[in-house]
């Protein structure tokens, strides 16, 4: 039993092992990519490693290219919108998951249907509303627009974190002398802190990610974001290998970090224990 036990793990660690190496060779490809010189890349023998290294495409994405401009349009509008939409959503979602109140279903259910609705329908008429407010073309822009992706999406997740949390937490602390707006405050959203990081990082990537609105909003150079400027590096059928894979290196930068920050926050359980 004990060589049985020993061969199926590993078995069990060989197959993750080459499921690691195929889920990370694209991004070690990117990497790659991006000290390669142009005609190594076009090269009809890949190689496995720069041959030649060269920075040229990151000091081509940060001279010519202005990619670092791009990136802190990017932080700066996802950063802005993800923290919003988490205030709005955070109070929305208690209200759904926690009170009852005719109708409630039912913007529960608009709620999903809204996050649903494809953004090739809605493009157009945000576009004529960003237009008519005057904020078209720039990054505030995109901070009006970008709330229509991110609300509907973090109401929706933090309402089903919020009916997780043992109704007698709030009892409990009612009974003790707390009000609603106290208890739901100092007591329902610590317990859902987990919920609230997990749903602001993809609430964060969401915008990070984004580009069909911005394609349609913004055409000021100073104001594109990260997927508009990698964008712009293809040009025809020409594509500038090299400035791509670095800029896709550099976008992915942010995100990681804020991953790597937030993962000790991502944990369910924090209720276990809560009630006798």
């Amino acid at each position: 039993m004990e060589h049985k036990s020993i061969a199926n793990r590993i078995v069990v660690y060989a197959t993750l092992v080459i499921l690691l190496i195929f889920a990370l060779f694209p991004l070690y490809w990117m990497f790659n990519t991006s000290f390669k010189s142009q005609g190594e890349i076009y090269n009809m023998t890949p190689s496995f490693w720069p041959k030649h290294f060269t920075w040229s495409a990151y000091e081509k994405l940060i001279t010519e290219k202005h990619f670092l401009v791009n990136i802190k349009n990017s932080l700066l509008v996802s950063l802005l919108v993800s923290l919003v939409s988490i205030a709005v959503s955070m109070l929305a979602a208690y209200a759904i998951a926690k009170l009852k109140f005719r109708g409630r279903s039912v913007i529960s259910r608009g709620i999903l249907y809204a996050y649903l609705m494809p953004r090739a329908v809605l493009f157009i008429p945000l576009y004529m509303l960003v237009t008519a407010l005057g904020v078209g073309n720039s990054v505030y822009g995109l901070m009006l627009v970008y709330p229509t992706i991110t609300i509907p999406y973090a109401t929706w997740m933090l309402i089903s974190y919020f009916k997780s949390i043992p109704v007698e937490i709030e009892e409990a602390a009612m009974i003790d002398g707390c009000s609603r707006a106290r208890t739901m405050l100092n007591i329902i959203f610590p317990l859902a802190a987990p919920g609230v990081a997990a749903t602001f990082i993809f609430a964060f990537t969401l915008c990070w990610s984004e580009y069909l609105y911005a394609l349609v909003i913004v055409t000021k150079g100073t104001d594109k974001t990260l997927t508009l400027g990698l964008s712009d590096m293809i040009v025809g059928d020409v594509f500038a290998w090299g400035p791509l894979m670095g800029g896709s290196i550099l976008a992915s930068i942010p995100v990681v970090i804020m991953y790597l920050f937030t993962s000790k926050y991502m944990v369910s359980g924090m209720t276990v224990g809560g009630v006798k």
